[in-house]
């Protein structure tokens, strides 16, 4: 290892939307629940005060999941899936509206209480960040420990923390042992604890990269770590296959970044399966809008706009194109963001399935300088 004995942590909030919408409905708890409806999702209030809640078999639309239960993932709901895909799977789950208002308060409510304790913390997203504790390692655990009650009071909500020598390691460990797990790591138990897991487990490897290199009968990280170079370079390019050969045997450099000005914001997906743009126009399209939403969610938490929309593209032979457009005026706005990026994406060829779907917004600058137009919503993918 080549961490020159680093101690990070990895903290995740265990289901993190649902787990707020849990606060607000104490009485789901147990129940497979999704997250990813609109307005028309929310529960309808009885004369006693009780409620009366949606459930996926009657929903009918193009929505996507934004998160789901514990309960509900044991029946195959997961984010980024299709509602009515979600429906087959989960007819009897409960469907509630997002309110990512709710979610960045209770966002900064839990990255609050953890930098009470420990400052040092890197800002991954609304529901997960990275905290460097090389100032605690004489009791590392016990300082986990403090944070995840820390977060607890200050939300009412549980979280997983993993504790390993680096960043890679650290979100690997994060996610072994939730809900409410702490799981520490060091270098030397490398071969038996990480080596054993599946190559999905690694934050960076999606399923079509999984799903080649099972073609290469390269299951578990223990197989990858011992894959020759020369295979791995064949198939995945160097770069990418470099990459493969450090992250398999636990190393990675990247250090703890407290804070930096943002040059970009983007979102991106790797479909469960190929997908063409008019055979699967309306899932398409469903995964577009969510992908936008998640974007001008993330400008709005940073406090800054965006004029330059872009989108990228991953065929099923791995090759990537994207494309840009410069809008007339910054923008959070959704609905813009959507419009700018379906411009974009009538000047790549789609005559191809694809792998992948991406958007990002650059050339930031902070929201309270700029003024901003609104733009009005555009179909996609109908062409």
């Amino acid at each position: 290892m080549s961490s020159h004995g680093s101690l990070i942590a990895h903290l995740d909030m265990d289901a993190f939307y649902a787990s707020v919408e849990l606060l607000r409905y104490p009485e789901l708890r147990g129940q497979p629940v999704v997250i990813g409806g609109g307005s028309d999702a929310a529960p309808i209030v009885q004369a006693d005060g009780s409620r009366v809640y949606k459930r996926l078999r009657d929903y009918v639309g193009r929505g996507v999941v934004t998160t789901s239960t514990y309960e509900a993932r044991a029946l195959g709901v997961f984010s980024a899936m299709g509602i009515m895909k979600a429906a087959r799977l989960a007819p009897d789950a409960i469907l509630l509206p997002t309110d990512f208002t709710a979610y960045r308060h209770y966002s900064g409510l839990f990255k609050s209480a953890v930098a009470t304790i420990a400052p040092e913390i890197e800002n991954r997203g609304i529901d997960e960040i990275y905290i460097d504790l090389n100032a605690y390692k004489d009791d590392a655990q016990g300082i986990a420990r403090r944070i995840k009650q820390a977060v607890h009071e200050a939300t009412g909500l549980s979280c997983s923390i993993g504790l390993a020598p680096n960043k890679l390691l650290a979100k690997i460990c994060s996610d072994l042992e939730k809900p409410n797990g702490l799981t520490i790591l060091t270098a030397a138990e490398i071969p038996t604890r990480i080596w054993p897991l599946s190559v999905k487990k690694i934050n960076g490897i999606g399923p079509k990269a999984a799903a080649k290199l099972a073609t290469l009968n390269i299951h578990t990280i223990a197989e990858l770590a011992a894959c020759d170079a020369g295979v791995l370079q064949e198939n995945f390019g160097r770069s990418y296959s470099a990459w493969l050969m450090r992250v398999a045997q636990g190393i990675d450099e990247r250090q703890i970044v407290t804070y930096s000005e943002p040059k970009s914001v983007s979102r991106e997906t790797t479909f469960e399966r190929d997908l063409h743009a008019r055979q699967d126009r309306a899932e398409l399209s469903a995964l577009f809008t969510h992908l936008c939403e998640r974007v001008a969610g993330d400008l709005v938490r940073k406090n800054v706009v965006g004029r330059t929309v872009g989108i990228k593209l991953r065929y099923a032979d791995f090759s990537i194109v994207t494309r840009d457009s410069t809008l007339e005026w910054p923008t959070d706005d959704p609905i813009a963001i959507r419009q700018a990026a379906g411009e974009c994406l009538r000047r790549v060829p789609l005559d191809r399935r694809f792998r992948l779907l991406g958007v990002r917004i650059g050339s930031l600058s902070p929201k309270d300088a700029t003024a901003m137009r609104p733009a009005e919503q555009q179909r996609l993918f109908e062409s």
